[in-house]
Parts: structure tokens; C-alpha cells; sequence
């Protein structure tokens, strides 16, 4: 048996044996029974303040007697609803288990492994280096400004003729940077022909001015662009794994081709439709985060933090202490956030996703009892 788990293992890919695995930190059960807590806050992930739609939890109940069912293949009135509620053709939109798997079939159906090249901004999001690296695509990668706003000299800078997709994500992730979107269009004309511009806008809702910012309303005017969306933040349907891209219609085919024939499942379909549906519970997302948003800046401001501009529904910012003593502190009060320490190299900045009024003020609350212990 030990001679042929060798052999066995001896023809895994180099590329997955020198994988680390993905770190999502401690679960809220798990800090509970670390720390002996009743009740825990949980401000890491950006998910929903106000949890998932009553509309998709009655359709979620409806539906559950049909999940011995298999989806319809692609998904078509998921689509066609994902394109009446976003103004899109059709045959622009490919749904996925969430937005992670459009980018795993937007990268093994353009980039050619050996060969082509992907670029981005350096912290970006970890897919893009996780499935980069999978698919054996060369990944290059440019520093943000020391503000967290894009240096586009330098991103064109890494593009050549092989390269086949540079990823922007906007708003940004942890900094909650968002260009102007006249700032994408413009780089968009400055890439080279056979090159992929991906908009990765999963924060987008909660900029409050899609036009302002969104490439979406203007994918039909630039073929060499395509648009990511999840429905994890504003539709809060983090768990189901849900999301979509626009692009124009030839890659769109292309795409719908290689993809599994039911990775999005049937519960997840009716979920996402009836999130759509549901324009009450979303307008109210967007409210209490826009809300959120402003109380948690005032507030980290006023207890001596650097806040960092955003327009997602998660707040970056620089404590007067260091990040590490902070999380470990606020733990110890049940309170979870995202240190970024590990992976973006900041040892005192933290993100905080926008929670509810309560979990915002337990935030603040525990925060300020650590400042004034000190």
C-alpha cells in the first residue's frame, strides 16, 4: 500500500503539490468554544448585514422537495432574469458557483498555460493567483500606490502580446479603493488587442452610483471587457455560491461550452431570482450599509485610527496599536474581523465588514475598551 500511495502521488502536478491551502480563519463556533462566549460578532467576510431575503428563504423552503432534481443545464432563466435586472442581453450572461468559477473558465478558456501571461495589482484578490498558478499561467503582478489607488502606468506596463486577461477589482478588496469608471474605459483602449480586461465588481451595489463607477451599463460598448458579479454581498447568498459574468456573446458561448453542466444548483437558481425579486430587502441592504459605513468611520476616526476611503460594504483602517494584539483582543471579546498581517503585509491595519447597528456599536464598544485599558 505504501509503494502505491507513492506512485500515486508521485503524478501530482507540481503546481498543486506546492499549494497552501486557503486560511478562513476560525468559525464563530470555534471562537465561542476557545474563548468560553455566548455570542459572537462576526465582522470578516463582508456578508449580508441583514442576512438572506425572507423572499429567498420561502422560495429556499418551497423549493427544498426538488433538490433530488438536477438544474436546467446554463441555467437559462436564471440568465435571462440576471439580464432583465441588470438592462443585459441574454446571451451576455454566463452564471456560475459563484464568481469564482467564471473566473476559472474565463482563464482556461484564454490563457494558453506555458505561454500567456495574466496581470493585476498586487495585493488582488486570491483566485486570481490561486487559478493563475492551477492552470499553469504565468501571473504578474504591480505594486498598488502607497495610498491603495491603481497605478495604471505600471499595470499596462506588464501587459505584452501574450497576455491573455489583466484583472481589476473595483471597489477594491481590503482597501475599498473605487476608480472612477472613466478610468477603466480609458485603460480598456490601452490594452493590447487580444487581451481580456475583467472587472471583478462584487462591491459594487454599495457604491450607491453604478453609473459613476460600473462598467456593466457600458459592456456592450467595449468588446474587450467583461464584467464579474456575485450575488454573496448584496443579495446575501453567500452560502448557495451564486454569481455571474457579462461578456459579449462569442466568449459567452465559449464559456458555456467548457463549464459543468450543473454546477449551479437548483436551490441556488431559485435563491437568486428571488433575491432579484425581493427590492425591498436589497434597497434596505444597501441603506444600513451606507449607514454603517459612515458610523464606523466616524467612529474609528475618533478612536485615533486611520480610515481608508471606501465605497464597499467593508472598511479598511490603520489601529494605533498593532493589528495582531487588536484581533487577538477583540476575539477575546467576540468579535471577529480581518487582520491583514498575513497575505497584504500590513501588521496594523484591519478590515471590518459593516455589520448590523448592533453588531456595529458591539464593534466600537469593545474597541473602545481596549483603548482605554491601555
Amino acid at each position: 500500500m505504501t509503494a502505491a500511495r507513492c506512485r500515486a502521488t508521485s503524478q501530482v502536478r507540481p503546481e498543486v503539490m506546492d499549494f497552501s491551502p486557503y486560511s478562513a480563519g476560525l468559525s464563530i463556533d470555534e471562537i465561542k468554544e476557545r474563548y468560553g462566549l455566548d455570542t459572537v460578532v462576526k465582522l470578516a467576510s463582508n456578508e449580508n448585514p441583514l442576512g438572506a431575503s425572507p423572499l429567498v428563504q420561502q422560495v429556499i423552503r418551497s423549493h427544498a422537495g426538488h433538490v433530488f432534481r438536477y438544474a436546467q443545464s446554463g441555467n437559462p432563466r436564471l440568465a435571462r432574469s440576471i439580464a432583465a435586472f441588470f438592462g443585459l442581453p441574454a446571451e451576455c450572461v454566463v452564471t456560475g458557483n459563484g464568481s469564482d468559477e467564471v473566473i476559472d473558465l474565463l482563464i482556461r478558456a484564454k490563457a494558453r498555460p506555458g505561454t500567456d501571461n495574466i496581470v493585476a495589482f498586487d495585493p488582488c484578490f486570491s483566485m486570481y493567483t490561486v487559478l493563475a498558478r492551477l492552470c499553469g499561467v504565468e501571473l504578474r503582478q504591480t505594486p498598488l500606490n502607497a495610498d491603495f489607488s491603481f497605478n495604471w502606468d505600471a499595470l499596462v506596463g506588464l501587459t505584452d502580446e501574450n497576455t491573455a486577461i489583466v484583472f481589476v477589482t473595483t471597489p477594491d478588496n481590503p482597501s475599498g479603493y473605487t476608480p472612477p469608471v472613466e478610468e477603466i474605459v480609458t485603460l480598456a483602449g490601452r490594452l493590447p488587442e487580444q487581451c481580456l480586461l475583467v472587472v471583478d465588481e462584487a462591491y459594487m451595489d454599495f457604491t450607491g452610483d453604478r453609473d459613476a463607477y460600473s462598467m456593466l451599463p457600458r459592456l456592450m460598448q467595449h468588446p474587450n471587457v467583461c464584467v464579474l458579479r456575485t450575488f454573496s454581498k448584496s443579495m446575501g447568498l453567500a452560502g448557495l455560491r451564486l454569481g455571474f459574468g457579462a461578456m459579449q456573446p462569442e466568449l459567452a458561448d465559449y464559456l458555456k461550452r467548457i463549464r459543468p453542466p450543473f454546477s449551479v444548483n437548483i436551490l441556488a437558481e431559485h435563491a437568486g431570482m428571488a433575491a432579484m425579486e425581493d427590492t425591498v430587502f436589497y434597497n434596505e441592504t444597501l441603506r444600513v450599509t451606507a449607514e454603517g459605513r459612515e458610523y464606523l468611520n466616524r467612529e474609528l476616526a475618533a478612536l485615533g485610527c486611520t480610515v481608508y476611503p471606501s465605497r464597499a460594504n467593508f472598511i479598511m483602517f490603520q489601529a494605533p496599536i498593532d493589528g495582531g494584539e487588536l484581533h487577538e483582543q477583540l476575539l477575546r471579546r467576540g468579535i471577529i474581523l480581518r487582520p491583514l498581517n498575513k497575505g497584504y503585509g500590513l501588521p496594523r491595519h484591519m478590515r471590518v465588514s459593516v455589520g448590523s447597528r448592533q453588531e456595529n456599536s458591539a464593534f466600537i464598544g469593545a474597541f473602545r475598551e481596549i483603548m482605554h485599558a491601555r
